[in-house]
């Protein structure tokens, strides 16, 4: 047997090679974006009782209730979320029967008949009949990429049964940073345990026993690990903030809010804990962790000549300053995707009825290239809280105000590519280096959340500034959901053919079964043993291996569907030819399966 090469065959090793990303929570020594820069200059159902579909007609009882069969194994439910075949609908009732009328046919139920676990079961089929001349493939064949994500320019020579590799190796490092662990006996100040957390590993550098010095952003010393919860086995991140005793669980009250809401852009709280396990008093945050997450200021703001650029360029000059594609500066389309993400998480943390308080580059965390998430939340209502105030809630409205400040000092850093760009003596320059490069709406945004007005401000105020550009940002995002998708249906049937691998794999040459030696090489085994040779050993005319990934697929889902299709096992030798149907290779190898199986189960 031999076949011509085919081109396919380099797709048995995805590219890629191996980069991983630790998630970057360091503090920065910049001041916090709490205070104003400018000053305002001239403000001062009935059908539920029916018999519904899935209920049995003789039983009495539906298999969704039967009380010797679980709704997992129900036939009605299987049915509902498979795809119609024609092969699995019985003869029409008679109003879908031929010379009926067309109406009836239309609106007309078909009655199933199916026995699982020696119970008949007969119940209403309302998923719509195929349309007559309707035909669908006997096993699963790879449909073309489609039309929509074909003419998104994708990378040539991208895989076609296998995720683009980008996304394959980004999701290999988030795996990698997930399991991750350490030497225990090399990190002897790492606890094994943490209240219900173990296996911490060191998110940023532990900072120094003695350290006096404090982060600039919480007053105390903190540090962050990856840690695995013992009672729901899910890995999460743990701030600790360092010697700081709990007097009051008054602020619990704060922290309960924080752990109702949820958004796709700040990091989610779950709980709050003090411990001892450090060998001190240390109050901890625990929130969900995103593997592969660096800072804001690890991804923009970490390049020292950017902010030597800006600060040593001769302003005022005729020329101006370059424009943005020479200077270094970041596209105006990412500030806005930006701006997006972050509006939404204030939006939904000030109608809360909180205030994010930790709008600040080093707290704010990328994932992939531009999905950002507020990090840090709820951890300054705790440290900063008043016990003499009788309402936790009355300084919020002080502290949303903040949040919007914060913001801006955070766009307009974004638009100078330079933290140096928010200082208050840099803000004419800064603003200047905004109207040239960018847009007059980003100005004015900028403008806006840093000018100090005599009435509230609200988050809302700046979508019409947004405008039209949220609809870009959500046609960016469905996009990519498109594309993710299509890498996702190459990937779908991957499992089934490994577990089909898996099973052969059992049944191929096993040395010895029921004190048989030779159980292997006889009987229905043998068509398998011949079977795996068709798969895996063909060669070429020239007595070369013929490698056909397309072939073993291909062999791999007519296998699992039991085609009648015939195919022809030569034996190693050469002397002898097998026909057999893929039918009954499919009845060998379920049956030989079936037997191991039974076998491990202590049932032979």
């Amino acid at each position: 047997m031999w076949q011509a090469p085919n081109p396919a065959a380099s797709e048995f090793i995805p590219k890629g090679g191996p980069s991983t990303r630790m998630a970057s929570v360091s503090q920065s020594s910049m001041p916090a974006f709490s205070t104003a820069l400018f000053s305002h200059q001239s403000l001062g159902n009935a059908t539920a009782a029916a018999l519904a579909p899935g209920m049995s007609l003789s039983a009495g009882s539906s298999p969704l209730h039967s009380p010797k069969i679980t709704p997992h194994t129900s036939p009605a439910p299987r049915r509902r979320s498979h795809t119609p075949n024609p092969a699995n609908y019985m003869v029409p009732t008679s109003a879908s029967a031929p010379g009926s009328d067309p109406a009836a046919q239309s609106s007309a139920h078909i009655i199933q008949k199916e026995t699982v676990g020696g119970t008949t079961y007969f119940y209403t089929d309302t998923t719509p009949a195929p349309l007559a001349g309707m035909v669908f493939p006997t096993y699963h064949i790879y449909p073309p990429t489609a039309p929509h994500v074909a003419y998104m320019q994708p990378k040539a020579n991208a895989p076609a049964f296998f995720m683009a590799d980008e996304l394959r190796q980004e999701l290999i490092n988030r795996h990698l940073i997930t399991m991750a662990q350490i030497d225990q006996s090399e990190n002897p100040g790492v606890p094994t345990e943490v209240d219900s957390y173990h296996s911490l590993f060191p998110l940023e550098p532990l900072p120094p026993p003695n350290r006096l010095q404090k982060a600039s952003n919480f007053s105390y010393i903190t540090s962050c690990y990856k840690a695995v919860n013992s009672k729901d086995d899910l890995p999460y991140c743990l701030r600790r903030i360092h010697g700081f005793r709990l007097v009051n669980t008054k602020c619990m009250v704060l922290v309960d809010m924080w752990k109702k809401i949820q958004h796709s852009n700040f990091v989610t709280l779950r709980e709050v804990f003090t411990t001892k396990a450090f060998g001190d008093h240390s109050l901890v945050f625990a929130y969900d962790f995103h593997a592969g997450a660096e800072t804001m200021f690890s991804r923009h703001f970490n390049d020292p000549s950017a902010d030597s650029y800006f600060t040593k360029r001769k302003w005022g000059q005729h020329d101006g300053p370059l424009p943005r594609q020479h200077a270094g500066l970041l596209p105006e389309s990412l500030i806005w995707a930006y701006i997006v993400q972050l509006s939404s998480a204030l939006r939904t943390i000030h109608t809360a009825g909180l205030a994010c308080r930790v709008m600040d580059p080093t707290k704010i965390l990328i994932t992939g290239k531009t999905r950002l998430r507020v990090n840090c939340v709820g951890i300054l209502d705790v440290l900063t809280f008043d016990n003499s105030q009788t309402n936790p809630l009355a300084l919020m409205a002080q502290y949303q105000q903040a949040d919007l400040i914060s913001l801006g000092k955070v766009v307009l850093a974004l638009a100078c590519n330079s933290l140096a760009g928010i200082q208050r003596e840099n803000l004419q320059k800064a603003m200047e280096l905004v109207s040239i490069n960018y847009s007059s709406d980003l100005k004015n945004l900028i403008l806006y959340l840093l000018t100090e007005q005599n009435r509230l401000r609200s988050v809302n105020d700046i979508m019409p500034m947004i405008g039209a550009r949220f609809y870009t940002q959500l046609d960016a995002s469905q996009m990519r959901n498109d594309v993710i998708e299509e890498d996702l249906a190459k990937e779908v049937q991957n499992g089934r053919l490994f577990r089909l691998l898996a099973k052969l794999g059992t049944i191929n040459e096993r040395p010895e079964f029921q004190k048989d030696p030779s159980w292997s090489e006889t009987g229905d085994r043998y068509l398998l043993k011949l079977f795996r040779d068709h798969l895996f050993h063909q060669v070429t005319e020239a007595g070369t291996p013929w490698i056909d990934l397309s072939h073993i697929v291909s062999c791999l889902n007519k296998l699992d569907a039991g085609v009648p299709e015939k195919i022809s096992l030569l034996s190693r030798d050469e002397k002898s030819i097998l026909v057999v149907t893929y039918a009954d290779l499919k009845r060998c190898f379920d049956n030989t399966f079936q037997e191991l199986l039974s076998a491990a189960n202590g049932q032979l």
